[in-house]
C-alpha cells in the first residue's frame, strides 16, 4: 500500500508540472528521454516516450506507468491526451514580452532551481530555446514541449515543490486566521454612522484636462484637475491621486468626484509607460511587462506636478497636499515621503524569492528595487498624509527602525487580495513605516486588489468592461459597494486629519452587507503577535 504522504507529493507534482511546463521549452534537436522525480533521497524515472505512447494507445493495460498516472489524476487516456494538447502559450508576442521582463526572468531563475534540464540550473538556455520555438509556432502545447526538449532528463525536485506548496498554504491560512482573530476581539458588530450618499452618486464630469511639460518625459503629462463644485467648504489640503500599474485616471473618477464634492481639489496624474496603454502594448507584444523600473519616472512625475502647483501652473489655493495612490501609486507616495529603503533589502528578498510565493505578487516589484536607483530628491513640503489603497512595500523596511516617518497613513486592503495581502502588506507596512498616532488600516472583508478600480459598464453590472474583463473571482464582492465604503472612510480620515484628530479604531463594523475593520497600531501589533 502506498503511503498517503507519498500520494500527496505526486498530486503536487502533477499540479506543479501543469503550471510550470511553459518555462521549459527547447527547439527540437532530440526529444527529452525521461523525467527524473527526486524526493526523500529517491529518484523515479518516467519515460517520456512511454508517457506519450500510453496517451495515444487504445490498448487497456495495467502497466506500472498507468498506475503512476492514475495517482497524478490521469485515470483515463483522454484526460492525458487533453492535457498534452492544451495550448501552454496562446499569444507568443505577449509571452515573449513577459519572459523578457525582470519579473519573468526572476521567476524563471527561481523555477530553474526546482526543475533542471539535465544539470543546467541557470535558466539562460531555457529563455533562448523558448524564443526559437515561439518563432516556429503561434501556439505551443505540452506535447510540443515534450517533443522538443533537447535534454536527456528533466529533473524535478519534488521536495522543493512540497515546501513551496506548504508556504502557499500557510500564507492562505494566515489570511483566514486574521478574520477569526478580528471577530474574537469584538463579537458584536456595529454600524458606522451613515453620511449623505448624494455626493457619491453624482454622475456629471467636472474636471479640467491640462497638459504639463516635464523635462524627463518626451510628451507632456496629462492631468485631470477636479476643483470643488462649492466654495462653501474650505479645505486645508489638496489631493494628488496616482493610479497603480496599468491604471488610468478614469478608474478613479469615482473617488476624485467624491472628494471634490466634499470640498477638496484633486489632481489625477496619469503615468505614461505604466498605464493601460502600456498593458495594451504588452498584450499586443510591442512592449515588455512594466515593473518597478517605472518608479523613478513616476516619482519624477509626482515632483513635476508638485512644482507646477508651487509656481502657479495648477490653480489650487490649498497649500498642504495629501498623496493618494492605488497599489504601485501608493508605494510611489511612500517612497516620495522620505522613507529610505534600508541596506538589508537584498538579503530579505533572497528569502522571499526562494519561496516562489504567488500569494504576494508585489514581492517581485519590491525586490526589483534592489537593482534600481531611485532619484535623489528632497522631502515633500507640506505633506499632510498618505492614503494607500491596496498598498505594499513591507519588504523594503525593517520594523521599528529609525527610518519611520511621522506622517499619517491610511492604508486600505481586502481579505481577497492575493496581490498585496493585508497581513504582510497593509498591516506590515504601517508597522514598518509609520510612527504617527493618526495612522490607520481599513480592512474590508470580501474586497480584492482590484475592487477600487471602476471600469466601463460597472454601474450596471458588477463585472464591467476594460482591457481585461474583471469577474467576481478577481474583483471580489460587488466593487461598487466597496468603492462607496472607501469614499466614505477616506473622506472621514481626511476630515479628522484637518481637525488634527484620529478616526475611531474599531473592529466588526458593517455598512450594508459589507463588514470592515478600522485598525490602529496597537490592534495591529496584537494581531501580528497572534499570527
Amino acid at each position: 500500500m502506498i503511503p498517503i504522504p507519498f500520494i500527496k507529493k505526486l498530486v503536487v507534482l502533477g499540479l506543479a508540472g501543469s503550471l510550470l511546463a511553459p518555462f521549459y521549452i527547447n527547439p527540437k534537436i532530440r526529444a527529452a528521454e525521461r523525467f527524473e522525480i527526486h524526493f526523500d533521497g529517491m529518484s523515479i524515472p518516467i519515460s517520456i516516450k512511454e508517457l506519450i505512447d500510453w496517451s495515444n494507445s487504445e490498448e487497456q493495460t495495467n502497466s506500472e506507468l498507468a498506475s503512476w498516472l492514475n495517482l497524478l489524476g490521469f485515470k483515463e487516456r483522454k484526460g492525458l491526451t487533453k492535457f498534452l494538447n492544451t495550448p501552454l502559450v496562446r499569444d507568443k508576442s505577449m509571452a515573449r514580452q513577459i519572459l523578457r521582463s525582470w519579473s519573468g526572468r526572476k521567476l524563471l531563475d527561481e523555477v530553474s532551481d526546482l526543475i533542471l534540464m539535465d544539470e543546467d540550473s541557470s535558466g539562460n538556455s531555457v529563455l533562448d530555446t523558448l524564443e526559437n520555438l515561439l518563432n516556429e509556432k503561434d501556439e505551443v502545447t505540452t506535447f510540443d514541449l515534450l517533443n522538443s526538449l533537447s535534454v536527456k532528463a528533466i529533473h524535478i525536485d519534488l521536495d522543493g515543490w512540497i515546501e513551496v506548496a506548504n508556504n502557499w498554504r500557510n500564507e492562505l491560512k494566515q489570511q483566514q486566521q486574521l478574520i477569526s482573530d478580528l471577530v474574537s476581539m469584538n463579537e458584536i458588530s456595529s454600524t458606522r454612522e451613515e453620511r449623505d450618499r448624494s455626493a457619491f452618486e453624482i454622475k456629471e464630469t467636472e474636471y479640467e484636462l491640462i497638459s504639463l511639460s516635464v523635462s524627463h518625459r518626451n510628451e507632456p503629462l496629462k492631468l485631470e484637475v477636479w476643483n470643488p463644485s462649492s466654495r462653501e467648504i474650505s479645505r486645508k489640503n489638496w489631493v494628488l491621486l496616482m493610479p497603480g500599474l496599468g491604471g488610468d485616471g478614469k478608474h478613479f473618477n469615482w473617488l476624485a468626484r467624491s472628494l471634490s464634492h466634499n470640498g477638496w481639489s484633486v489632481v489625477v496624474l496619469a503615468h505614461p509607460g505604466s498605464d493601460s496603454l502600456a498593458l495594451e502594448a504588452l498584450v499586443k507584444g510591442r512592449l515588455p511587462l512594466p515593473g518597478a523600473d517605472v518608479i523613478p519616472d513616476r516619482m519624477n512625475d509626482l515632483d513635476g506636478v508638485l512644482h507646477a502647483k508651487k509656481i502657479g501652473k495648477i490653480d489650487i489655493s490649498s497649500e498642504n497636499v495629501v498623496l493618494i495612490g492605488h497599489s504601485l501609486g501608493a508605494l510611489t507616495a511612500v517612497l516620495a515621503s522620505g522613507a529610505e529603503i534600508d541596506d538589508q533589502l537584498e538579503s530579505r528578498c533572497q528569502k522571499v524569492l526562494d519561496n516562489l510565493s504567488l500569494t504576494n505578487l508585489s514581492s517581485l516589484l519590491q525586490c526589483q528595487l534592489v537593482d534600481i536607483s531611485l532619484p535623489d530628491r528632497e522631502k515633500i513640503e507640506n505633506l499632510s498624509a498618505i492614503v494607500g489603497m491596496n498598498s505594499f512595500g513591507s519588504f523594503l523596511w525593517q520594523r521599528n527602525l529609525d527610518n519611520q516617518i511621522n506622517i499619517p497613513l491610511f492604508l486600505t486592503g481586502g481579505t481577497f487580495d492575493l496581490v498585496t495581502p493585508s497581513i504582510s502588506e497593509q498591516l506590515g507596512l504601517l508597522l514598518s513605516v509609520s510612527s504617527s498616532p493618526f495612522s490607520r488600516v481599513l480592512l474590508i472583508e470580501g474586497a480584492s486588489h482590484f475592487s477600487p478600480i471602476r471600469v466601463e459598464g460597472q454601474m450596471n453590472q458588477s463585472e464591467g468592461k476594460d482591457l481585461f474583463n474583471l469577474g467576481e473571482s478577481i474583483v471580489g464582492y460587488h466593487p461598487l459597494s466597496v468603492q462607496s465604503l472607501l469614499a466614505i472612510e477616506i473622506i472621514s480620515f481626511l476630515e479628522k486629519l484637518e481637525e488634527k484628530k484620529a478616526i475611531p479604531s474599531k473592529t466588526n463594523l458593517t455598512k450594508g452587507e459589507l463588514k470592515f475593520h478600522v485598525l490602529d497600531k496597537s490592534i495591529i501589533e496584537e494581531l501580528i503577535k497572534v499570527q
